[in-house]
């Protein structure tokens, strides 16, 4: 393992010092301390199917370092506030992650979810948790029951480690299972957030809510200690990951540590199709076609399905995708979809040791 926690000197380097600044935290709600926060009552609801999960528990927790700030020292925001589309001031091309369910359609910006990596928020009357990790490039979304999830302050594969402040379970946010804790083993209920651009967003759902930056806390929310999106610079820019990999068999691909996949996981298996090469052909299938990757040009996203054995093939330069010959919606293919995410190849490689590379 790295012998120091280079994320720690990243933050300096963006004129972060001393340990108060590092844990993210300059006089908000929560203060930086260690030590479990385990308040008891009942854990996050789990799901029901398996997820791909290759790597032995033990392996895991042993690889878990220190990032750098405390438990809770990079504070979870746990009473957001939003605003109408019209009231916020965000450039076209700023980063956000949204959710566009039957009751509400919300969009989180990056820039604020970079200085606290997890939201506590209710969604359509579920009490979910809005997670970001910069150092993986990862924005997943869980629900939460009755209790909140907090930044333990450790990380493993570079991935953002939660912890739930009822059991004090730890929980790798890729990963999507318990490593630590009462709850070992235990695999959360995930649901979809869109990493997209502020414009893309807004067009597509003119009635949003945006995050604000009202969070309780006292940020410099025009910077990122990480680098910058648009265009991309800093750590987000290129280079290695900063912490070593949980595994490496990812880098025979060839590829770069943090080029863009769209990962998938299934009971059994993961995928990672690569995000340039889909965004150029329009669609991309696993080795066995049961499983298809398309692209959204509207959100410049991309959504996973199940063939059961439909022909999939990309429109007529429309942006549709034709399912037996019809013509779809990337979003809306009358197939089965499977949750995916946006994330930086090392991780997805690193955490799935025989994911199958799709470009």
């Amino acid at each position: 393992m790295s012998p120091d926690p280079t994320r720690r000197t990243l933050l300096r380097a963006a004129g972060i010092g001393g340990a108060a600044a590092l844990s993210g935290c300059t006089g908000g709600v929560l203060e930086s301390g260690g030590g479990s926060s385990a308040v008891g009552g009942e854990g996050p609801p789990t799901r029901d199917a398996p997820l791909y999960q290759p790597w032995d528990r033990s392996a895991v927790r042993e690889a878990t370092v220190d990032g750098g700030p405390d438990e809770d020292g990079i504070p979870s925001v746990d009473d957001p506030q939003f605003a109408p589309a019209a009231e916020v001031s965000l450039a076209g091309d700023d980063v956000v992650f949204g959710y566009a369910g039957e009751d509400d359609v919300k969009a989180y910006p990056q820039h604020v979810l970079v200085w606290h990596e997890i939201t506590n928020d209710v969604l359509d009357g579920t009490p979910v948790a809005v997670t970001y990790c910069p150092l993986t490039g990862t924005a997943m979304g869980f629900e939460r029951g009755t209790t909140t999830f907090g930044v333990s302050g450790r990380l493993v594969n570079n991935n953002l480690v939660m912890y739930d402040r009822a059991t004090d379970s730890r929980w790798p946010q890729v990963l999507a299972t318990a490593v630590d804790g009462s709850m070992e083993g235990d695999q959360l209920r995930e649901f979809r957030l869109v990493w997209t651009t502020w414009d893309r967003w807004r067009a597509a759902h003119p009635d949003t809510l945006v995050m604000t930056e009202d969070t309780g806390y006292a940020k410099r929310y025009g910077s990122d200690p990480y680098g910058n999106y648009n265009p991309t610079s800093g750590y987000y820019g290129g280079g290695g990951p900063l912490f070593d990999p949980l595994g490496d068999a990812w880098e025979e691909t060839g590829a770069d540590a943090k080029r863009v996949v769209f990962g998938v996981r299934t009971a059994d298996r993961a995928l990672a199709f690569d995000d340039p090469a889909l965004r150029e052909r329009g669609h991309l299938a696993s080795a066995d076609g049961a499983v298809v990757a398309v692209h959204d040009p509207d959100l410049d996203t991309a959504w996973a399905y199940r063939t059961d054995g439909a022909d999939v093939a990309a429109g007529d330069g429309d942006g549709r995708v034709r399912v037996d010959g019809e013509a779809h919606p990337a979003a809306d293919l009358p197939l089965e979809r499977v949750y995916g995410f946006d994330a930086m190849w090392h991780a997805v490689g690193g955490f799935y040791p025989e994911v199958e590379y799709v470009e």
